[in-house]
């Protein structure tokens, strides 16, 4: 028997007005108390086949387990991830629609589309972070440059000539070029793809020059002499690439872009729900097994507070405002 029937039918024999007030109040937690229900659904504003599709399937996996019930990967990629912050911020705030929120979903499209749909502070309910990840340049085995000061010397004598992918318009991944060109003072081909998995695949084929993407996506390429790593974002080196110095490092000094992903749900989403999904979470980015296999491709798992992930979305779209408007990049 569901448990607001078992309620209506103790309530049996006591005056209507009273009862009928009397579920009105408890109908809202009985239902937060049971929930999920039904299969939750998981928006990845990206491909299968790159590293935001990697990490969210794997803590789909982990949440359904901890949930009793499938968290299904719904991926909408496409216009820098707008298309799935829209769709998410559109849902109903009952915890079956959540999205699988992005650096570039809610920090940098902010600052780079003139006509967003959605509020990345006002139509969305934060429950977690959950992943860090820093961008690592690989280039193409035909570049003529092993290190980051020969790709930029390279760039100079030929303006124009390379070219570098990303996941899309104003991706994170694209953002990164585009600082990477403002701060070398060179000249180099944006070729924005839907995702990192085709990009990833143009890189391969040698359609394009270079990229800067997840770790996640091309250390096996990279240990395998498919691509040419040249430096990674983050100020600092990675563990899981220790023998690649940063870009700062190598010669840009000052270049700093590390990316990070979470769990957000549509605004006006119960307490109760957000509550019990951050426990959860926090639960599933501590377990060793996933932890062990996040590190070993050079994502650092997170967890944070509702609050605390609200006051990183507000940093960072101070930050990235900065960014777009010393890039020049828009998206009308």
């Amino acid at each position: 028997m569901h448990l607001t029937q078992a309620f209506g039918k103790a309530l049996h024999g006591i005056g209507p007005g009273f009862a009928a007030l009397l579920l009105a109040l408890v109908a809202p937690a009985v239902a937060w108390s049971a929930y999920p229900e039904q299969p939750i659904r998981l928006i990845v504003p990206y491909p299968a086949g790159g590293a935001a599709d990697f990490m969210a399937r794997s803590l789909a996996q982990k949440l359904a387990e901890r949930l009793g019930k499938p968290v299904v990967l719904d991926n909408r990629g496409g216009a820098g991830g707008t298309i799935a912050a829209e769709a998410v911020a559109s849902a109903p705030p009952d915890g079956y629609t959540l999205l699988f929120a992005t650096m570039g979903t809610l920090a940098i499209n902010p600052q780079l589309y003139a006509k967003l749909r959605y509020d990345p502070v006002k139509d969305f309910a934060p429950i977690s972070l959950t992943h860090a990840t820093p961008r690592v340049l690989v280039v193409h085995p035909s570049v003529k440059a092993t290190t980051v000061k020969e790709l930029i010397a390279l760039a100079k004598a030929s303006p124009g000539t390379l070219t570098f992918g990303s996941a899309g318009n104003g991706s994170s991944s694209h953002l990164s070029g585009e600082l990477f060109k403002s701060m070398a003072g060179i000249d180099i081909t944006h070729v924005p793809y839907r995702g990192s998995g085709p990009a990833a695949t143009d890189l391969l084929g040698g359609r394009i020059s270079m990229i800067f993407d997840s770790i996640a996506v091309y250390k096996d390429y990279i240990t395998i002499g498919k691509v040419r790593a040249l430096g990674v974002t983050s100020p600092k080196r990675s563990e899981s690439l220790p023998g690649i110095p940063s870009i700062a490092e190598a010669g840009l000094t000052g270049f700093d872009i590390s990316n990070w992903l979470g769990v957000v749900a549509p605004a006006r989403t119960p307490p109760e729900i957000v509550t019990r999904l951050n426990a959860e979470i926090r639960v599933v980015m501590a377990d060793a097994e996933l932890k062990k296999q996040l590190l070993a491709v050079g994502i650092e798992p997170l967890y944070s507070t509702p609050k605390a992930f609200a006051g990183v979305i507000r940093t960072e779209l101070a930050k990235w405002a900065a960014v777009v408007k010393a890039s020049g990049a828009r998206i009308d």
